[in-house]
Formats: structure tokens, C-alpha cells, sequence
């Protein structure tokens, strides 16, 4: 009888630990060596370590569970966990993070990590609340640059005609525009094949982005014109937040914290290791430019933002020191 109790005791005990062990999937749009990889596993490493193994993850990456739009509104109606994804497609959604989008409107990483990280940054994340979705925390692509397969381009004039793939973002799509290049808005998963059947000329990405998805392959040419900071998000589904108890909610804010963190450092790695990689790979960069003129041409798009939200954001984000 003392054996059948102990057993029985065992296991009890087993069937409570597998039923407390519990998974969520993380989906991003990139490989997973890239920058989101990173990200997302330092968010499972976190995770799984304050919740004392309770709770675990997996990776869902290069976009198995569609684009970044499609992944959003899975993150709405709960058949997605947690996703990964740049702002571009997230203006749909919440219109007020167009703002974080706009031109050559941050001078540097330290202006566009100390917004996103105080006030204004988590005023947006509160506005992504709003929006039946729960944003975690702010990640990063880093600053975006052109790349196209026919010319090298250092001035405004070299992107004219250039049918170049943006986000589905507006702000994006009037920029290009106003600068001379056909925007052509499309999902990521769809663009290297596009790229590689000349259904659109050139892209425009952050290193990270440009490496982890090998454009050398079927690009030539990339100039460092830094147009826009990207930055990106860690969201998680309604669905899945408010069935957690608060001090769950509190490691999956943690470890939201320690994704972003962990692919800031990696931005910071390819920023550096990056365009040697791109120039050993066969591609024609362009270090060096006169920004002025496209952001000239580029501040028209602004209007896209203040004509409906007005200038006061725009003023706050240029005042942050």
C-alpha cells in the first residue's frame, strides 16, 4: 500500500508539472539567424526562466504564418501567440505609430531608442493597447537603406522610374513618390521572388534585413541613404494576455524587454559587420551621400501624418535629447 501511495503521489506530481508546462509561438517575417531570431529567442530563454520552466516557446519564422499584416490580425482573433514585426503594416492598425515612420526624422540610434524608450514611446504602446492588441515592448530593424539591381543610385534623380518594393505604409509609399521612385508596396515573404523576376527593381530594408535575407543574390547596388529608422515591436495577442495572471503577464513583459534588447545588440553587430559582408558579396555600396537633397523632397510625405494627426508628435520627437 505505501509503494501504490508513493506511486500514485509520482505520479500526481508528473501529470502536474506537464500540465503546468506550457508554449507559445513567436512569429516573425525574417530567418532565424536574423536580428528577429535573436529576439526571439531571448525572449523563450527569458521566459522559460522566470517562469521556472512553467512556461517555454518556439520559433515561427520567414513568414510561415504569412506577413507581417496577415500575423497581426492573427494576433487579434487568438489563433497567434506573439509576433515580432516591423512597424510598417502596424499604421493600419494604430495610425499613430506612423509618426515613428516618418523621413529623416531621427538624427541617430540614441534619438530613436531614448524616444521609444521613454515617454512618447510607451504613450504609442499604450495606443497599440487600444487596438485589440497588447504591445510588450519596442524591438529594432535599424535604419533603412536602398537597393535596387540597374544603377547605383547618389542622388535624387537616380531613383527616378526605379520601381522599388515599400511596406504597405503610407507614409513609406508618399516618400518614395515625392523623391522620384515607384513605390510598390507587397508583403516580404513575396519579395525575393520579386526581386529575383524583375517584378520590382529594388527594395529598401535596414542591413540587418538585407543580409539576413541574402539580397545579394538578385541586387547589385545599395546606398546608405538611412531615409527612415525602423523600428519594431513585440506584440501578443489579447486572447492569450488575458487569460495570463498578473505575475505571468509581468515575465512575458520581461521578457519582451530582453527580446528588444537582445536585437538591439544585434543591429548593432551587422551595422558594423554588415557592409563588408554585402561588398564580399558582390554588391556596389554607396557610403557616403548628400542627404539633403532627398530629405527636401522626402518632408512632403510628413503631410501624410500631420494633415489628419498634426505636428505636435513630430515636434515632440525632434525635441528628445
Amino acid at each position: 500500500m505505501k509503494h501504490l501511495f508513493a506511486g500514485l503521489a509520482a505520479a500526481a506530481l508528473m501529470a502536474g508539472t506537464a500540465a503546468a508546462q506550457q508554449s507559445v509561438t513567436i512569429g516573425y517575417s525574417l530567418s532565424p539567424e536574423s536580428h528577429y531570431g535573436v529576439g526571439a529567442q531571448a525572449f523563450i530563454d527569458t521566459l522559460t526562466e522566470l517562469s521556472g520552466g512553467a512556461w517555454t516557446g518556439e520559433h515561427a519564422p520567414a513568414g510561415v504564418l504569412g506577413g507581417e499584416r496577415d500575423m497581426i490580425e492573427g494576433l487579434q482573433i487568438g489563433s497567434l501567440d506573439l509576433v515580432i514585426t516591423s512597424t510598417g503594416p502596424l499604421g493600419n492598425f494604430v495610425p499613430e505609430v506612423y509618426a515613428l515612420d516618418l523621413p529623416f526624422l531621427f538624427r541617430d540610434y540614441a534619438h530613436a531608442r531614448d524616444t521609444l524608450d521613454g515617454e512618447i514611446g510607451q504613450e504609442l504602446l499604450a495606443r497599440i493597447d487600444e487596438n485589440n492588441l497588447v504591445g510588450l515592448a519596442w524591438s529594432e530593424n535599424g535604419f533603412r537603406h536602398v537597393t535596387n539591381s540597374r544603377h547605383a543610385v547618389e542622388t535624387p534623380d537616380d531613383l527616378a522610374g526605379l520601381k522599388l518594393r515599400t511596406m504597405e505604409n503610407k507614409v513609406h509609399m508618399a516618400a518614395f513618390t515625392d523623391m522620384g521612385a515607384a513605390p510598390t508596396p507587397m508583403a516580404f515573404p513575396e519579395l525575393f521572388t520579386a526581386l529575383q523576376q524583375g517584378v520590382v527593381d529594388g527594395q529598401e530594408n535596414p542591413i540587418t534585413v538585407i543580409t539576413a535575407s541574402k539580397f545579394w543574390e538578385v541586387q547589385g547596388y545599395l546606398t546608405l541613404t538611412g531615409h527612415v529608422y525602423s523600428p519594431a515591436v513585440v506584440l501578443a495577442s489579447p486572447v492569450l494576455w488575458e487569460g495570463l495572471s498578473e505575475e505571468e503577464q509581468g515575465w512575458f513583459r520581461e521578457a519582451a524587454k530582453a527580446s528588444g534588447a537582445a536585437t538591439r545588440a544585434e543591429v548593432n553587430r551587422l551595422e558594423e559587420a554588415g557592409v563588408a559582408l554585402l561588398r564580399d558579396n558582390g554588391m556596389e555600396v554607396i557610403t557616403e551621400i548628400d542627404k539633403a537633397p532627398f530629405a527636401a523632397l522626402a518632408e512632403k510625405a510628413y503631410s501624410v501624418y500631420s494633415d489628419q494627426y498634426g505636428t505636435e508628435m513630430i515636434e515632440r520627437i525632434k525635441a528628445v535629447q
